[in-house]
């Protein structure tokens, strides 16, 4: 089979089903009317498919051997973004974009799967199609594998449309795509009073302060300065009026690392600092670290395969490198349990406006690139299904 020509006889229903989806994003949970879409679209492949943690889908396609069983995956979910580009197939919901290319995430997948449905009489292996919810909520992925019926997994690929890399790229690999992502809520407790009278009360905006400026020392003094770590306050509320010391301030903020072993020691780092300055300033403190998903690391031997199947698809120059970058993806916790990939998929192209990054609420990606995240889809499998015969 010739891939990318296959593939590209259907770019018009990869470019049709994206801008569908585009035009009628769903929040995290709320996938409903996607879930359905993608359902009625497996129906007339002929695909069966089991339902999943509420609105995600599991597909199975059959070739003529049970084994090896290949997971591809793509998530489903949108952003609470604004949209402002004037596209023909704008986003019909205010306040609502799929600001992270899960429209064409979606669109490869289902692509590849009425490609490989149409030569199901040549696989050799067995296909499961994951359309995974709530990604953008970091817990989809474990609620999909908690039903058990991803059932095991040979291989598994995943990948994300990528507007750092141009469009006729794709980067594979090996070791750390992603690092961890966790968040936490921290209030610091004060005592409340005038403003003009601080020694009668305990600031906790000051305390607050504190925290965020000694918070910083963990990636400049406690960690090694090879390691990626970031530590982020994006939130700071206290107060209601310009001469009242409140008695609380709510911070938020993320963490994120590639190496496994510091992101164990961080929250324990992180509570230490906080303990420590609220004592020094009279203030006590609640802590919530939450949401600590791993780093999505790349298996090696995968990574060579997908190496391969990039440079069928595109060429010597389709297949770049791009080290890995501090976001989070709960693909991870798929790659924690099988061995994989995930890909990201250069998009970008100045000359259509399609150069603004993932959650931007201009972001668009040059839809070309939907044929070859769908050929990638398809080659990795052909490729996967002879390496783990």
């Amino acid at each position: 089979m010739n891939v990318i020509e296959e593939v590209g006889k259907y770019r018009d229903y990869a470019i049709q089903m994206r801008r569908e989806f585009h035009q009628h994003p769903e929040l995290s949970w709320q996938e409903t009317e996607t879930a359905k879409r993608i359902r009625r679209e497996l129906d007339q492949m002929g695909i069966p498919y089991e339902e999943v943690a509420g609105t995600g889908t599991i597909a199975t396609l059959k070739g003529k051997k049970e084994h090896p069983v290949i997971g591809l995956r793509c998530d489903i979910d949108a952003l609470p973004i604004k949209e402002i580009k004037d596209l023909p197939f704008r986003s019909e919901k205010e306040g609502v974009m799929h600001a992270c290319g899960h429209d064409g995430h979606m669109s490869m997948l289902l692509t590849a799967a009425k490609v490989l449905a149409e030569h199901r009489d040549e696989l050799e292996c067995t296909v499961k199609f994951i359309f995974q919810p709530a990604e953008e909520k970091t817990n989809g992925a474990v609620k999909v594998l908690e039903s058990g019926k991803v059932g095991k997994l040979d291989t598994v690929a995943g990948m994300h449309i990528f507007p750092m890399l141009e469009n006729g790229t794709i980067s594979v690999d090996p070791g750390p795509r992603y690092t961890s992502a966790a968040f936490m809520n921290i209030k610091i407790i004060g005592k409340s009073g005038h403003g003009a009278m601080p020694h009668f009360a305990v600031d906790p905006i000051y305390v607050g302060a504190k925290v965020v400026d000694a918070l910083q020392s963990i990636a400049s003094r406690e960690t090694n300065a090879m390691d990626t770590v970031v530590v982020s306050i994006c939130t700071f509320h206290s107060g209601t009026m310009a001469n009242i010391f409140a008695e609380t301030a709510e911070l938020s903020g993320t963490v994120r690392t590639f190496n496994p072993k510091l992101q164990k020691e961080l929250p324990g780092m992180i509570e230490r600092i906080i303990k420590n300055t609220c004592e020094a300033y009279r203030a006590s403190y609640e802590f919530d670290y939450y949401s600590d998903i791993p780093a999505t690391i790349n298996d090696e031997r995968c990574s060579e395969i997908a190496a391969g199947s990039v440079k069928k698809i595109l060429g010597e120059k389709g297949l770049v490198k791009y080290a890995g970058t501090p976001g989070g993806e709960d693909f991870s916790y798929f790659l924690e349990k099988f061995p994989g990939v995930y890909a990201f998929v250069g998009c970008r192209n100045e000359a259509k406006d399609c150069c603004y990054s993932l959650h931007h609420e201009r972001f668009d990606l040059d839809e070309d690139a939907l044929v070859n995240g769908a050929a990638f889809y398809v080659q990795y499998l052909l490729d996967a299904q002879e390496a783990f015969r």
